[in-house]
């Protein structure tokens, strides 16, 4: 919104070739009119607005523009959450100048998948850096394709240095020792958050606030967890924090490492990469999740998952079980499972 609290009636955005082709889909399947405009790749009107996707592309990239009485509504609750992933509008910042401000993001990858590790990024922002960051696309890695997720990682860390963020990673055996200790996902969590928020403000000692997006029902778990950088700080915990731009960095850098982890196990599973080569499956509910560990603990024995996988899922009591084994076969550290097995309560994905 304006100055004066008028709506804005123009828009233009350049969008990647991922925000492209959500857009096209939108566009083909909503509740609009096509338009037949000179130049352009599709072009609607809606209710007091049009939109057009110009066909000319420029380093990846084509320009959006959205027009009319209601645009600002269309980008307002149609654009950015389901095409941009985050609150695109100037006027907001111009409200809110600690979108922009020099801060801090912090967020995480790997949590909710069997094969792979569990990565903590903390990301530094400031406006120059911010502005850089929505010219990648930057948004939270969820709402990204892989290959989006690995070229925009690449560019975020090429262009905040090795003083713009700082990163835990656990691998598979690290993980499982950690877990052994400490029994709580969550409290692993808090311990590698608060991990990579010590070494980056260590580097950045001018940000003295942090953004986490809220993985713990309170906010005490990651407060216990905070160094004497950490605790200095002001630490705001929210729910679906990849809305601010530090955050969104964070968790792209976090699920780019991830994936390039996972990129690696292929190779040894699979041999190098080809087309049409079966990649390592994320998530933990994949049926070809349990397939690939049962046919790697059958070919390599169950001591195999203890450093590819996170052994406390039940997954692994599945797995175990189809091949004859049970987490007896086990290190002691792959003998500890889940908090729900432990309560005897009803089991979650994990």
């Amino acid at each position: 919104m304006n100055e004066g609290g008028t709506k804005q009636t123009s828009f233009t955005f350049e969008l990647t070739n991922d925000q492209q082709e959500i857009l096209l889909g939108i566009m083909v399947n909503g509740n609009y009119r096509r338009r037949e405009v000179p130049y352009s790749l599709w072009s609607i009107e809606g209710d007091h607005f049009n939109a057009t996707l110009y066909a000319k592309e420029k380093h990846g990239r084509r320009k959006l523009c959205v027009q009319g009485s209601r645009a600002e509504d269309f980008v307002l609750f149609v654009l950015e959450p389901q095409v941009l992933g985050a609150a695109t509008l100037g006027y907001e910042e111009m409200l809110n100048p600690e979108l922009v401000a020099p801060h801090a993001g912090s967020d995480e990858s790997g949590k909710g998948d069997y094969f792979g590790p569990l990565v903590v990024c903390c990301a530094y922002t400031d406006e120059r850096l911010s502005s850089e960051m929505k010219k990648l696309g930057v948004r939270d890695c969820k709402q990204m394709t892989d290959k989006a997720v690995l070229s925009a990682g690449a560019s975020l860390r090429r262009l905040l240095g090795p003083d713009g963020y700082a990163v835990v990673k656990l691998g598979p055996a690290a993980y499982n020792r950690l877990y052994a200790k400490m029994k709580n996902i969550n409290r692993m969590l808090a311990w590698a958050h608060g991990t990579a928020i010590e070494e980056l403000l260590g580097k950045r000692r001018g940000c003295g606030r942090v953004v986490v997006d809220q993985f713990a029902p309170t906010e005490a778990t990651i407060q216990r967890a905070l160094k004497p950088l950490g605790k200095a700080a002001k630490v705001e915990q929210r729910h679906k924090a990849e809305s601010d731009i530090a955050v969104a960095a964070a968790s792209v850098i976090a699920r780019e490492i991830f994936l390039r982890d996972i990129m690696k196990m292929g190779e040894e599973v699979f041999g190098p990469p080809s087309e049409g080569r079966e990649n390592v499956p994320a998530g933990s509910s994949d049926p070809r999740v349990r397939s690939l560990a049962e046919e790697m603990v059958r070919k390599n024995g169950p001591v195999w998952l203890m450093n590819h996988a996170k052994a406390h899922f039940q997954t692994t009591d599945k797995v175990l079980a189809a091949c004859g084994k049970s987490r007896a076969d086990l290190p002691p550290e792959g003998q500890v499972v889940s908090a729900y097995k432990r309560a005897g309560e009803t089991p979650s994905a994990t």
